[in-house]
């Protein structure tokens, strides 16, 4: 997938939505506020650029470009930190993107190409954006890493002098943290990534397996998730029940609780870190460097 093909399948605005999270928690909001800046080096032009140049196409850029936080291990591990993606399809865009350049190149070229698309939309150094690194570099510094692998891979990286390169730092690692947190709490739920997958896209709104479509599982394993859910009582026809529901915002709780630490550090300058967030990710949008559907946002 080129990422002109990237555009189509995943850039086109949503003209009607109520509400893309039923849910309301200051762990979600920042989380949410801070989605488009912690992704702007899978979805920006800029890093595409940057990773064409290197031989990587929509694809393997993004697979690379966020597996290249843990070194080169092997494929199999990147496809177990990634989780909720199809675990062969990771493991070959892995090895074929690690085929076409090497880890230095690799990570010099995610944080060129996202500086770059950051730049071009926020401009060198948008206000409040020293404020906003330092809070985030709290919370980074207050999370465990226990059983957190891309949050850990990140916090090993030297923290950007760059104001700018540091929130967007920041605001990735908090990202992988909380996904990294996500994924354990789905498991001590009993979910697999397929079936995490199936339950999220229906509590966000997407109709059934559109969503989970595009992260390579096959239809045979789909229809047995979906199926597994329905005898577990927590789909109702093509819809969540009230049972599925309810674990989907006990899951979501949880993952909340998972990421106190990071709240309690950033403390008081939560609000501000929310909302200047939310401004620059309009900026991002608006600049075409993050999807303009709430959906895709609210699901990562």
């Amino acid at each position: 997938m080129d990422y002109a093909e990237a555009r189509v399948a995943f850039f086109q605005p949503r003209p009607a939505v109520v509400n893309a999270v039923p849910w309301s928690s200051p762990a979600r909001e920042l989380r949410d506020a801070l989605e488009p800046l912690a992704t702007v080096h899978y979805w920006s032009e800029a890093s595409s650029q940057a990773y064409a140049s290197l031989g990587l196409d929509f694809l393997t850029g993004y697979v690379w470009s966020r597996s290249c936080v843990l070194g080169e291990p092997e494929g199999t591990v990147v496809a177990a930190a990634f989780g909720v993606f199809e675990a062969g399809a990771v493991v070959g865009l892995y090895d074929a993107a690690r085929a076409a350049c090497s880890l230095p190149r690799m990570r010099e070229a995610r944080e060129r190409g996202a500086l770059a698309a950051l730049r071009s939309a926020l401009g060198t150094a948008p206000a409040g954006v020293v404020e906003v690194a330092a809070a985030l570099r709290r919370g980074v510094e207050a999370a465990d890493l226990t059983a957190r692998p891309l949050f850990a891979g990140l916090r090993s990286f030297p923290w950007p002098d760059d104001p700018l390169t540091a929130a967007w730092h920041g605001a990735t690692a908090l990202r992988e943290c909380r996904g990294d947190s996500h994924l354990a709490v789905c498991l001590t739920h009993g979910l697999t990534g397929l079936e995490a997958d199936v339950l999220t896209e229906l509590w966000v709104g997407y109709e059934t397996l559109t969503y989970t479509a595009t992260r390579a599982w096959s239809p045979e394993a789909m229809a047995a998730a979906v199926e597994g859910l329905r005898g577990r009582g927590l789909l109702q026809g093509e819809q969540l029940s009230e049972q599925g529901r309810a674990l989907r915002e006990q899951v979501e709780r949880d993952t909340d609780r998972a990421m106190s630490a990071v709240l309690d550090a950033v403390g008081d300058d939560l609000g501000d870190v929310v909302t200047r967030s939310v401004g620059w990710g309009a900026q991002l949008i608006a600049a075409g460097s993050f999807p303009p559907d709430p959906y895709k946002r609210a699901a990562g």
